[in-house]
């Protein structure tokens, strides 16, 4: 089999309210990878509010497409290191991790059409489901907004639920945290994410004063560039930290994991370098009992946490777009179900490639 050509496009979903207050959409570059035998894989990488989605396309069409095509695309990890090695004037950070994160999803898609098997069970089910977190809860929202949409997420027997800190008066926070878990009760896990906004001092004081709210992680205090710190932070309070969804590639995590800076980590599919990298970490985190529970993406990220011993959690937007799929992942009791069609088996539906298609 050979690659004959990769197509590029991109979608800008927009964000339904109350998200879209923080944001109003996310891009999605995708690549078709089509071959000499008819089998078209599809991979994408989602660029959140559109920040430096035409740059990862460019730099797929400039360089790392012509060094795919007529490639077999079969020898997946062949060419994950081809495209790493491409070009060593660029730290592999960023931009151009995103890139091969989409080519090696679409590559995945191909093994599993060519084989008719879903990807999961290529890599050794441990599980047919995984459970969900409810995700979103943005410090744009009302304390209104957060309880409904904790009590949809629960509504699908979720048991866990996320909402953002980091205004500026640390106390609005601790008030926010109070306010929902009195609505909440005492049986869900309530998560809470930083997204980078506080200094250490700031996360200290804060999640001492959220810890009698029983908290159930601490995401991302501090920048991401900065390790050190996180560790620091992880060292100082008594609530377990999670971080990882802007770290790249084996080596980012490998060094959140040597540094003590989580317990818990967040790899995103779609930027740490796709089902090829996401399976190295995981693999990594699980010799240090480091449990994985992946940032956006749960229809891919999915495959592997159904293949890992460490999986944790999922993270599952109520406040999303529904029609972005020909076959929406379902939620049962709580867990998102594995599909078991083909490759990773998602297509975006007829009805959002006519709203959201930009070009291509």
């Amino acid at each position: 089999m050979k690659i004959t050509a990769i197509k590029t496009s991109t979608l800008n979903v927009v964000s339904p309210p109350p998200r879209d207050k923080y944001y109003p959409y996310n891009s999605y570059v995708v690549v078709r990878i089509q071959t000499d035998e008819g089998i078209e894989g599809m991979g994408y990488t989602i660029l959140v509010n559109g920040d430096g989605a035409s740059t990862v396309r460019a730099y797929l069409e400039d360089n790392l497409i012509p060094r795919l095509i007529g490639e077999d695309p079969l020898q997946i990890g062949k060419l994950w290191q081809k495209m790493y090695d491409s070009d060593r004037g660029i730290r592999k950070k960023g931009i151009p991790v995103y890139a091969i994160s989409a080519l090696d999803i679409g590559l995945w898609d191909v093994l599993g059409k060519a084989v008719e098997r879903p990807l999961w069970q290529l890599w050794g089910a441990v599980t047919d489901r995984v459970p969900a977190y409810g995700g979103g809860g943005f410090i744009t929202y009302t304390v209104d907004d957060l309880v409904k949409e904790a009590e949809a997420t629960l509504a699908l027997g979720c048991r866990h639920y996320k909402m953002k800190i980091g205004l500026p008066n640390v106390m609005e926070n601790v008030e926010r945290v109070r306010a929902l878990r009195k609505e909440l009760g005492n049986d869900v896990k309530l998560l809470v994410d930083v997204n980078q906004r506080w200094d250490v001092h700031t996360n200290v004081k804060a999640a001492r004063l959220i810890e009698e709210y029983d908290i159930f992680w601490y995401e991302e205090p501090v920048y991401a560039d900065n390790i050190s710190q996180c560790a620091e932070v992880a060292r100082r309070i008594n609530i377990p930290v999670a971080t990882g969804e802007n770290e790249y590639t084996r080596y980012g995590f490998r060094d959140l994991i040597e540094q003590k800076a989580a317990t818990i980590l967040n790899p995103d599919i779609t930027r740490c370098g796709g089902f090829s990298e996401l399976l190295k970490i995981s693999h990594l985190a699980a010799a240090y009992d480091v449990k994985i529970a992946p940032h956006l993406a749960p229809e891919l990220s999915i495959h592997v946490m159904a293949a890992i011993p460490n999986a944790l959690l999922l993270e599952w937007s109520i406040t999303r777009q529904t029609d972005l799929w020909r076959e929406d992942p379902q939620v049962v009791d709580g867990s998102v179900c594995v599909p078991n069609r083909p490759g990773h088996g998602m297509e975006f539906s007829e009805a959002a490639l006519r709203k959201y298609l930009v070009d291509g």
